[in-house]
């Protein structure tokens, strides 16, 4: 077969923007060229790839196979490139991580702690919601992802690594930071600010509420975790957060950790990635640091 890496990457990019016109600005190229592209692949396979339903663009079960093979195709380069310069005696290469936005403010510091040990590796940090990172977990998109909460009923290898401390917070002068001890019902008659559907760090305060009997009237749904903080800070209503997300405002006392006795709500972060997935020494050695380090990490986290 007369296939070039050149229409794989023009291909995997419809794959993974469902359009050839967004393939094309990613890929740097007009739309025609990126339309010639997957016509001579369709040629050399003698199958369609793409179809149209409506407005939606689907891959065929051709384009699924290409796809897989791709992966594993450009898979391998990476792992030869970085076990290439294995061999000049330093890690080099990218790490390709996804993490949920509920993880975004440590794991830069994470990566930083690695990178200590390995300087020459570089960073492409993806961050997307729950319900997204499910989704790209279903194509193999990524090597290795960050979770709050780890599916079940995929194959998957996960290591939890770090603790999650879930906590109730209100803004500095609430009446109830006049408490010294609170129960979360006491709570619920008060706003309470919350993250778009399928966030992780929702469903699990949903899951948690509901198993307490503790039901808020009112809801306010705001996009991201800083639109909830600056939601408190303004005085919309009390929020549940993880700890290491609102620790500058604690530490100046903007926002204050109200003292409920059901709370904090722990679960842990677990890195996962596709059992099957044949991964990268850039993506074995971070694994390795994080199986060993988990008490370098924590206290990481709570130094945040």
């Amino acid at each position: 077969m007369r296939l070039t890496l050149r229409q794989l990457q023009v291909f995997r990019a419809v794959c993974e923007t469902r359009s050839y016109s967004r393939a094309a600005e990613e890929m740097a190229l007009t739309q025609p060229a990126v339309s010639q592209q997957i016509r001579q692949l369709e040629e050399l396979l003698d199958q369609p790839l793409f179809e149209y339903v409506g407005k939606k663009l689907y891959l065929t079960d051709a384009a699924e196979a290409l796809r897989r093979a791709g992966a594993d195709i450009f898979g391998r380069l990476e792992s030869l490139d970085m076990q290439l310069s294995d061999l000049r005696g330093s890690l080099q290469g990218q790490l390709s991580l996804t993490v949920e936005s509920s993880a975004e403010y440590f794991v830069p510091h994470l990566f930083a702690a690695f990178r200590q040990q390995h300087p020459e590796v570089g960073l492409q940090l993806t961050v997307t919601s729950h319900a997204q990172a499910l989704r790209r977990l279903g194509v193999s998109r990524d090597e290795l992802m960050i979770l709050s909460q780890v599916p079940t009923g995929m194959n998957l290898e996960f290591n939890p690594f770090l603790t999650n401390h879930i906590v109730a917070v209100a803004p500095a002068g609430h009446p109830l930071c006049q408490h010294e001890r609170l129960g979360l019902q006491e709570l619920t008659a008060w706003p309470l600010l919350v993250r778009e559907p399928g966030s992780g760090t929702r469903q699990a305060c949903e899951a948690f509420c509901h198993d307490k009997r503790a039901h808020f009237a009112q809801t306010l749904q705001l996009g991201s975790q800083e639109a909830q903080r600056a939601g408190v800070l303004a005085g919309l209503g009390l929020a549940l957060l993880p700890r290491h997300a609102v620790s500058s405002e604690l530490a100046s006392g903007r926002l204050r950790e109200l003292p409920v006795s059901e709370l904090p709500l722990q679960h842990s972060w677990c890195v996962v990635h596709p059992r099957d997935r044949r991964l990268s020494p850039v993506a074995l050695s971070f694994l390795e640091f994080i199986r060993n380090n988990r008490a370098q990490i924590n206290a990481l986290n709570l130094s945040l």
